[in-house]
């Protein structure tokens, strides 16, 4: 039977911008191998599989055209923009999905805006990460030395708040300011050698009503440069709201294409808020 799939532009308010993710809603379970058959055909950053659970819910799986993730922002963001926008869930019903990386939620924050196919402001609860200093793996410096600009910070991250101790896969690099992090001209081939997952690059923001952007590289799934990484703000909210002593923050990642986020502290938890638009709707024929 063929099956439903919606691609939709997360963290903008405009087609053809922010960061494309396709969702792909099941009648029942799929094998891995497929669903990663499928995200490798749709050749985007990451295709989200839901299936709805019999007590209410969706089990929720992410996968880049690579590999699986434990953790997918704007495919969880487009997720919920679907389950609302197709009537699956009431506007004042919170989206529930059940994951690798455990229950997140999602709700909307207000009204649609004047967009038809868009939804309004949507807000995902998702896990705080630590932040840890660490000295740079080899050669990550040297890939990144196209930034004109020296680091002001290393360190690693991806380890929940509060959860035990492990070995560094994703690094967090700040610069020393917005336009260092906009003309960042990593070295893909020479970071694509190296023994991490991603690595996210920072800086203070310089933009009226910017307190930071970022950009995100995550050569380890597949993936050479993240249009807009929600999941790297579980890091960057906690990392900006420490040193800028703020408890809500708006961010920029400054990919070409782009996307706003609207952040907040929540113990260890974070809110990671932005908007979506529906780009096209067809049939997966299998």
């Amino acid at each position: 039977m063929p099956l439903a799939i919606t691609q939709v532009d997360a963290f903008t308010d405009r087609p053809f911008a922010g960061n494309p993710a396709a969702v792909c809603l099941l009648p029942a379970p799929a094998e891995p191998a497929w669903m990663q058959a499928v995200a490798g055909e749709m050749n985007l950053s990451e295709t989200a599989f839901l299936v709805a659970r019999a007590g209410g819910g969706y089990d929720l799986r992410w996968f880049t055209p690579a590999a699986e993730v434990p953790l997918c922002g704007h495919a969880t963001l487009a997720s919920a923009h679907v389950l609302w926008e197709q009537g699956r869930l009431r506007p004042d019903q919170p989206a529930i999905f059940h994951t690798r990386s455990g229950e997140l939620r999602a709700q909307r924050l207000a009204p649609p805006n004047a967009a038809a196919n868009c939804v309004g402001w949507i807000e995902l609860d998702f896990p705080a990460y630590a932040i840890e200093m660490c000295e740079p793996p080899a050669g990550l410096l040297e890939a990144l030395a196209g930034m004109n600009a020296k680091p002001l910070a290393v360190n690693f991250t991806g380890r929940r708040l509060g959860s035990p101790p492990q070995a560094p896969s994703d690094y967090l690099v700040e610069l020393e300011s917005e336009a260092a992090v906009r003309e960042l001209a990593p070295e893909h081939g020479r970071l694509k050698q190296l023994p991490l997952r991603a690595v996210i690059v920072t800086g203070r923001g310089s933009t009226p009503g910017c307190d930071f952007v970022s950009r995100f590289f995550a050569p380890g799934v597949g993936v050479v440069e993240d249009p807009v990484t929600g999941s790297a703000h579980c890091a960057l909210v906690p990392y900006w709201a420490a040193k800028l002593g703020k408890s809500e923050l708006t961010a920029y990642q400054a990919s070409p294409r782009g996307g706003w986020l609207r952040l907040r502290t929540a113990g260890e938890r974070v809110k990671i808020a932005g908007q979506a638009v529906t780009v096209w709707r067809g049939e997966l024929i299998d």
